[in-house]
């Protein structure tokens, strides 16, 4: 697996709080943008979508394609920083 990115380790560093969806690793402005418009607008409200797919990882990454286009690159950085910070937090 590749290195994860300084977004997705200052991500799971510390709890969610009311991180905006952008926050997430795999998310910039324009993926963000398309989930802010479907109601998607914390990062908290994403998780709740991960936890409502029981964390399984090809559900969520066709979620996310499904709802705001998210490349394969993007499905699996949002992917694997939820699941980590899951790992830490939950």
């Amino acid at each position: 697996m590749s290195s994860t990115s300084q977004k997705h380790k200052e991500f799971v560093a510390e709890p969610m709080g009311e991180k905006p969806v952008n926050a997430l690793a795999g998310i910039g402005e324009v993926l963000g943008r398309r989930l802010e418009e479907k109601g998607f607008d914390k990062a908290y409200v994403v998780l709740g979508q991960f936890l409502v797919l029981k964390k399984d990882e090809e559900l969520f990454r066709d979620w996310l394609k499904d709802s705001c286009g998210a490349n394969v690159k993007q499905q699996g950085d949002c992917y694997g920083c939820l699941r980590e910070w899951c790992d830490s937090f939950l």
